[in-house]
């Protein structure tokens, strides 16, 4: 096998009755609905199934990695209590590079959003919040908006707002603040974020000086984009609903996602930053340019190698492989582990259905691609996807590298984590391949 192509599979196949298999942190007991079958001869289905898929993953890997596109990539496929992890690469360019592992950690950007939006659903049931209730008593700094009258418009030449921001509109990104790719730079809106410097209208930078507060009063000097419930605009939403959390539950983020979420579900390498002791496992970061890739960020001067001044809700994750598959299993129980319910059935049925309408849908299309619409901070395929999805899958892709997909009907889960960030919405090739071999394998 080529140096720069090393591969390895692991397998591992769980009991029904949650013993712990050796690739996982936590046990884990999947319930039957929505799964593929019950009782030991599913399970050994299953791991029969992914047996067989794992050569066609590595060919995947090894072929895109050869091409230059991203020195190494993890791809963990997983149905039921049955687990598939291959590995393929290195962590970095360059002679001498670390093999990736089945623990390397990635920077997963977007797909923070999903693990917000559960933290929010853990609140809601707590009846710490609701999803209909204004935000104001919490953020003040969005009280009382004013409207843009139109995208191009002045900062000043605005309408009030029909009525306050509420929960449920952080959650669906229909607050009024956020990216719209169809729009140019040059909008007055669009030129006082930039001057305002704040982050949650681009790419993550953990490096930003801004606190939670010092940002949300900066964003609060801003006009909406939109009226509250009518426009469905990428990213902001999840950005100000982080803050909105800490402020409910009297806790940092990180402090709120460790004891709501990572704990519970044993995501032990899940964070905001990567302590020294672990930044050998810190995979580089690659972006595309003509064709090439030009590093963004490595583990020795990484932006991720220290707490950051605003941990921000929507991309300011690093995780792995196997603590990602930890949270897509929770999902796709229904909000169950180990036997206990984090969250109920119909709150995780709620999160991963489509709230979108036809016309927000279609608007939303140049981020979201089609046939897709969106639930609590994650997306979900409306319509089978060109790369194979079934419709009902739920997930969400992360612009540094990275995509996760759920599909409940089958109950198989899909992360592929590389080092290159994306070049567009789209996911590249590599993903999409993956989906294929996954979903629809007799397409390749």
């Amino acid at each position: 096998m080529h140096a720069n192509s090393r591969a390895m599979r692991r397998r591992c196949i769980c009991a029904l009755a949650g013993s712990a298999a050796a690739s996982l942190t936590v046990p884990w007991r999947v319930p039957a609905a929505g799964l593929s079958g019950q009782g030991d001869a599913n399970a050994v289905s299953a791991s029969e199934e992914l047996r067989l898929l794992g050569p066609q993953l590595v060919a995947i890997m090894r072929r895109h990695v050869n091409l230059g596109y991203t020195p190494g990539a993890v791809v963990v496929v997983a149905r039921g209590n049955a687990v598939e992890m291959t590995v393929v690469g290195e962590q970095a360019r360059g002679g001498g590079a670390a093999p990736v592992r089945t623990d390397s950690i990635f920077r997963i950007s977007s797909m923070t959003k999903p693990i917000t939006a559960a933290a929010a659903m853990i609140l809601v049931e707590q009846g710490r919040l609701r999803l209909r209730d204004p935000i104001d008593r919490w953020i003040p700094e969005l009280a009382n908006r004013r409207v843009l009258r139109e995208p191009a418009a002045e900062l000043d030449d605005t309408v009030p707002a029909r009525r306050p921001i509420t929960l449920e509109d952080l959650l669906t990104f229909r607050c009024g603040l956020g990216i719209r790719l169809a729009v140019p730079d040059g909008y007055p809106i669009e030129r006082k974020i930039a001057e305002l410097q704040l982050v949650g209208f681009g790419p993550p930078d953990p490096a930003s000086a801004l606190s939670p507060d010092e940002w949300l009063q900066r964003l609060g000097t801003l006009p909406l984009m939109a009226q509250p419930g009518e426009a469905w605009l990428y990213n902001t939403g999840s950005y100000i609903l982080g803050v909105l959390l800490t402020r409910v539950a009297g806790a940092s983020l990180p402090e709120l996602l460790r004891r709501r979420v990572f704990e519970p579900l044993g995501m032990k390498d899940t964070g905001f930053y990567v302590p020294a002791s672990q930044l050998s496992r810190l995979v580089s970061a690659y972006r595309l340019e003509a064709g090439r890739t030009v590093l963004y960020d490595a583990p020795g001067a990484s932006a991720w190698q220290q707490p950051p001044a605003f941990p921000d809700g929507g991309a300011g994750l690093v995780s792995t492989a196997e603590d990602y598959l930890a949270f897509s299993r929770f999902l796709l129980s229904g909000g169950r582990i180990v036997g206990r319910a984090l969250l109920r059935p119909a709150s995780v049925e709620t999160m991963t259905r489509d709230q979108l309408t036809a016309m927000q849908r279609a608007a939303g299309a140049p981020i979201l691609g089609s046939g897709r619409g969106w639930g609590f901070g994650m997306s979900v395929v409306t319509q089978p996807h060109a790369a194979g999805l079934p419709s009902g899958c739920f997930g969400w892709n992360g612009g540094l590298g990275s995509t996760w997909v759920a599909d409940p009907g089958s109950g198989r889960s899909v992360i592929v984590l590389t080092e290159t960030l994306f070049s567009s919405p789209t996911p590249p090739a590599l993903h999409q391949e993956i989906w294929r071999a996954v979903f629809t394998p007799g397409v390749i």
